[in-house]
Parts: structure tokens; sequence; C-alpha cells
């Protein structure tokens, strides 16, 4: 539930920074244009819903696994948001430009990687608010979290 949450969180970030010119589209559309059948570089019908969905689903898989790493313990900011540009790094630098999908972090226009950036830093906030709500709720002691 937290990554989903955070998830939500990072993609209003990621819409402001469309509507303010920092990106000309979200990339969660892009991976899914790619992942439909069809050239990937032409736009489909659905791909922005089925970017959503997508995104949804990573972000709220990568807080599950966060929240097995913690095991119930308090999460604290640092790692939380070392974890969450950990993924930005492995996604926006590896595995999207090398599916040809977006260019490199290093080589891509200013705008996005920043808000990429930004998004996953708040993902990373939300994600370890929620998980020590959550350990909270179940009885657990998260105020050693708040390091």
């Amino acid at each position: 539930m937290g990554g989903l949450v955070a998830t939500g969180a990072m993609s209003v970030l990621m819409l402001a920074g469309g509507r303010a010119g920092l990106m000309e589209d979200q990339p969660p559309k892009r991976i899914a244009r790619a992942a439909m059948a069809g050239d990937r570089h032409s736009p489909k019908r659905g791909e922005r819903v089925v970017g959503m969905l997508a995104h949804a689903g990573f972000g709220a898989s990568c807080g599950a696994l966060y929240g097995l790493f913690c095991r119930g313990r308090p999460a604290p900011v640092l790692p939380a948001l070392a974890y969450a540009l950990g993924i930005w790094l492995v996604s926006y630098q590896g595995w999207v430009p090398k599916l040809g999908i977006l260019p490199p972090i290093s080589g891509d226009r200013p705008g996005r990687p920043l808000v990429m950036a930004a998004g996953h830093v708040v993902y990373g906030l939300v994600l370890a608010r929620c998980l020590n709500r959550l350990n909270r709720a179940r009885g657990g002691d998260p105020t050693t979290a708040r390091r």
C-alpha cells in the first residue's frame, strides 16, 4: 500500500513537471508504448492508461519489496531515499535506455532527469512515511525512523 501511495505522490510531481514544460511526455507512457504491439515509437491507443497502470503496479511492487526489507521495523528516511534514487538510476540509466525507450539520464534533455529525480525523492519520502504509519498501526514503534 505504501508503494502505491508513494507512486501517486510521485505521479503528481511528474504531471506538474510535464505541465511546466520540463518533460514532453510521461516516461510510463513511453515505456507502455514500447511494450505494446506495433512500432515501439508510434503512439498507440490506450498507452496512457496502460502506462498509468504499469507505473502503479511497478511502484506498488517496489514499495512492497522495500517493506520486506524493513520487516515491520521503522523505515528511516535516508535509506528510503537511497532506495528510490537507486530505482531511478537503474531504470533511467539502465534498462529503459538499453531497450531504446528513452535516452539515458546523462544524454537526456535537462528537464526530464530533474523531474524524475525529484519524483523519486518524493516516492522515497512518502514510502518511508507510509511504512512507518502502517508499522505504528500494527503496534510497532517507528520513532527511531526520524533520523
